[in-house]
Formats: C-alpha cells, structure tokens, sequence
C-alpha cells in the first residue's frame, strides 16, 4: 500500500541546492510531493557556504541580512537556525574615516544608528552627527532620502537609468555619494552607484531604510555559513523525505509529457512532473529548452559581478566591534570572525590565544579579482595598518583570499527586462534563483523568495497551491 501511495504522489526534481533551491523543496515536499533535490557541489547552501582550512572554519564570504529579509528570517525559523545568527537590536554602524598622509592619517569615527522613532525621524538624529558629512552635505542627504520616498517601485522607468545619475538629478554630490549612498549601496548591490539600476537602488533604499523603523537592522551569522544552510537544510529535508543527491551534476534536461526526464553526469535518470531549476544564471540557461522563456536569447547577456574576500589572522586583538565600515580607504566592510571560525582551538589559536580573524569584504571588485594573492596583500595589510594603528605593530599569522568571480547578477541598468519569472512556457518546468524577477537585488532574501515563487506556480499549477507567510509588513519582532 506504502508503495502504491507514493507512486500516486507527484513527482518533482530540484536541480541546485542553493537558497533557492532548498526553499523549493522544502515547500514541495511539505505540499505532498516526492522531491529529489540534485546539488552538483558536496555542500548545500549555494554561495553562503563554509570550507575548512586546516583546522579553521572559513565562511567564502560575509553574507549579512536585514531585518525587513522576512523571507530569509522565516527561512531560518524553518530550519532551526535563528540562535545560529544574531539580529540587530537597532541598526548600529561604524564608519572609520581616515583623511590624511599615510604617515600621519586622520581617523574619525561616525556611526549609522536609529532611534526609536518613525520612519523618517529614526535616521535623524544620526544623520545630525554624522561626522562624515557637512552640515550642507546632509541636508542633501534629507533631500535624496524625500524623494526617494515618493518613488514607485514597480515604475519601469527606474530601471532604465543608474543610481547615479538619479541621485545627481536629485542634488547629491561625490561626499555624499561616497560618505552615505555607495556606503550602504556597494554591499548590497555589489556595484557603484554609477553601475546599477536606480529600481534596484530604490528597492534597498525604501525598503531597508525608509519603511519601517527596524527594517535595516543588521543580522549576521553567528555561526559557519555550512552549520546554516548546509547541516539544518540537510537535516530538514531529509526529515520531510526529500532525497538529497550531492555531487550530482545535471547534464540534460528533457522536456516531455507526462514527465520531464533529468539526466545526472553519472547516467542515473531522474523522472518527474515538476523540474525546477534553482542554480546559477548560466547552468539554468545551458538546460532550458528553446523558446521557454521571452527573450531567452537574452539571457547569454545578462552578466554577473565578482565579490572578493580578503582574510588576514592577526597576533592579536585589533577589533572590539563585530564589524565595522571604512571610508577613505580600499577597505569597505570588516568583520571580526574569531568566535564562529574555531580559531581558538586551531593550533595556531593555541599558540596565540589573543589572535583575531578579520574577514574584508570587498563588493565590485572587477578590478582587483585576479590579482595575485601577493599584489593583494601588499594593498590590504597597509590599508589595514591606516585603518587599525595596533595593526602595524602586529603580526600576521595568516592571509588568504577567496573569490567568487560571479557572485551576483550584474546591476546594470536595463537588467531588470532580463531577468525571468518563475514560470516558463514549458508546463511543469519552473525557475528559481537571485537572478530570476523577484524585485530583490542579488542577496540571501532575493533567492529564498525566488524559490517559494517556484514552488507556488508549481503548486498552483498541481492544485495544491498552500499560501506561506512571508512577514512583510511585520518586520519588528
């Protein structure tokens, strides 16, 4: 009878164990379907994943979160994992500027925080003590922040032109391009504002900081990005009865009725009535079938942008805050990762029980991807030293790079018409991905939500649609 029933359960496949890809099956699997989820990597979790380094946990990079990524959050109370990340009581930033000759740098400090005030007052008081600005610069600020505001997000006109030319039709100038705008901008768009769409700028802007007071508070992992979205996903979809096959390469994809045929790298032929293809932009075009989505011809063109990790071990502790943002300096974001890596019980923490793990994330780095990890040290340590005066006296014990060369979809203005839906023109074949239509820019949130997208037109289309919850509009918790 066990076997009967399953047999008459749909049948679905799950090609990429990213965000996306386990948000899908998850979905489907708790909607009834038999779900098999194929991952061509050994890990789940896309590109927020760990790796071992000798005895060290590595994050490939420093994947935060906002408080309005309700999708994400939700996520994470699905897997177990919100005591595995820590969410900001109330926004608080760091921003370290340093003016001056390298011999005799100028440091000063300012700090991005809200009140607990409404939307717009809740930045106010902040922004009156920004240092980083002059009294001028941030009534231009105030000015930027009003009209953006008043913009439509679903206006497609905002996608045909950049961020920057926006803001400079709307009063900003370089300082405070560089001292608020692309502070924010860069990391979570990963380009300058001269290189994105103002509809994605503006997504991020009212979103994150002009609709709801905690919306832009910061969460981040407060353990391996592996213990996340590798070890609590695998758990929970096997839990749910999904077949989870790692190392498992799609190399075709063969649209057909009753059944799609999916076929491994190794030869095992997996059939089933949904297929839904949840990795990369370019792995989910190489397996589309002519004609499934408008454009498709297209989709060679929609580009990507690199992200660049820079990862340096010192002798001692140079940091007293989780992170911090720098302005006049190469160095943009700095996370402080001892705790979360097992630095401490490495042989090289032991021999040096104050060391601290320093992780620089380093967005719209296409000018500095390839460099050898020499010429990047020699950049990134002097930096270091302008930013943190302990670091010039102290020793590196370590310093690696890691690259992820198309780590998002390009930001460019006019990508918006590139980016697909979930349904295609084939039934039963659904995408999911950061890349796809989701309104997000390329992060965490944008794929959790492309994958519950997926699972919805499939469910829709199977007559089981069930509807989920995903926060907005409820962000303070």
């Amino acid at each position: 009878m066990t076997g009967r029933a399953d047999a008459a359960r749909p049948a679905a496949v799950v090609v990429g164990g990213g965000l996306a890809g386990i948000t899908a099956a998850l979905r489907l699997a708790e909607a009834g379907h038999r779900v098999t989820l194929a991952e061509g990597r050994p890990r789940l979790g896309g590109l927020a994943f760990s790796f071992q380094r000798g005895e060290l946990t590595v994050d490939n990079g420093q994947h935060v979160y906002l408080r309005c990524c309700t999708a994400y959050r939700g996520l994470l109370e699905r897997l177990a994992a919100t005591r595995l990340v820590h969410l900001q009581d109330r926004l608080d930033v760091p921003v370290l500027n340093v003016t001056g000759p390298d011999a005799a740098p100028v440091r000063t400090l300012g700090r991005l925080r809200r009140a607990g005030l409404p939307v717009p007052l809740h930045l106010a008081g902040s922004l009156a003590r920004y240092p980083h600005l002059s009294p001028a610069d941030r009534a231009r600020v105030v000015r930027g922040a009003l009209a953006l505001k008043g913009l439509d997000l679903a206006d497609p006109a905002l996608d045909r032109i950049s961020f920057g030319e926006w803001l400079r039709r709307n009063g900003q100038n370089a300082a405070t391009q560089a001292a608020l705008w692309d502070l924010v901008g860069v990391a979570t768009l990963n380009g300058r504002a001269d290189q994105v769409s103002m509809a994605l700028a503006a997504k991020v802007f009212k979103t994150g900081l002009l609709s709801d007071p905690g919306a832009a508070d910061i969460g981040i992992a407060a353990a391996p990005l592996g213990a996340i979205h590798h070890d609590r996903a695998l758990a929970e979809l096997e839990r749910l009865g999904v077949t989870v096959l790692l190392r498992a390469r799609v190399a075709e994809l063969k649209p057909a009725a009753p059944q799609h045929a999916v076929r491994l790298e190794g030869g095992e032929l997996l059939t089933a009535d949904t297929v839904v293809l949840a990795g990369a932009q370019d792995s989910a075009a190489a397996l589309l079938p002519p004609n499934a989505i408008p454009g498709q011809d297209r989709l060679a063109g929609f580009g990507t942008a690199p992200i660049l990790n820079v990862h340096v071990i010192y002798d001692r502790k140079l940091v007293r805050r989780p992170f911090f943002a720098a302005l006049g300096s190469p160095v943009q974001w700095v996370f402080d990762r001892t705790a979360h890596s097992g630095l401490a019980a490495t042989p090289l923490g032991l021999a040096h029980p104050d060391a601290q793990y320093l992780a620089l994330s380093q967005s719209a780095a296409q000018d500095e991807i390839d460099l050898p990890v020499a010429e990047l040290r020699r950049r990134y340590l002097p930096e270091l030293s302008r930013l943190l005066p302990a670091a010039a006296g102290a020793k590196v014990l370590d310093f690696f790079v890691t690259r992820e060369r198309t780590a998002t979809f390009d930001p460019a203005p006019g990508g918006g018409a590139l980016r697909p839906s979930a349904r295609t023109a084939v039934p039963g074949l659904l995408l999911a991905g950061s890349w796809t239509a989701t309104g997000w820019p390329a992060t965490m949130e944008g794929a959790v939500r492309s994958g519950h997208a997926a699972a919805d037109a499939a469910l829709a289309a199977a007559g089981t649609r069930v509807p989920v919850d995903r926060g907005d509009g409820r962000w303070p918790r």
